[in-house]
């Protein structure tokens, strides 16, 4: 059974950095699946943050991250990671790691219904 666990959320002032992680197993082939970020805040859509697709690692970002996260990946150990620099008070949301198929439409990468497996999530508070 493919799983997914997010780890490295918590409080951080504005302006400072951390960086989330999101460990699968189940996998045999995960170097093949795309994979994402998404946040979510109460009363509001979750929404795609960040993706990483297989083979060369395309990288695609939400306008609001865009130059200050980074996407990356490690196939090796089966984890994905989100580094989250000059982060904003906006920026606090729970933050939910996910993998898709692998075959994800370019046009639909921030589509929740892109990615079939998703983790818990891992809370994010930047302070003012």
């Amino acid at each position: 059974q493919r799983q997914l666990a997010e780890s490295g959320g918590g409080s951080v002032r504005a302006g400072g950095s951390r960086r989330l992680s999101c460990a699968a197993s189940g996998y045999t082939d995960y170097s093949a699946y795309c994979l994402g970020w998404f946040r979510q805040v109460p009363g509001k859509e979750r929404e795609g943050v960040a993706t990483i697709y297989p083979g060369a690692g395309s990288t695609y970002y939400a306008n609001s991250v865009r130059g200050r996260f980074t996407i990356s990946r490690d196939n090796a150990k089966n984890i994905v990671y989100l580094q989250m620099d000059s982060l904003k008070p906006e920026d606090t949301a729970m933050y939910y790691c996910a993998a898709g198929p692998k075959y994800c439409p370019i046009s639909s990468w921030a589509r929740i219904d892109t990615y079939n497996y998703w983790g818990q999530g891992t809370q994010v508070t930047v302070s003012s």
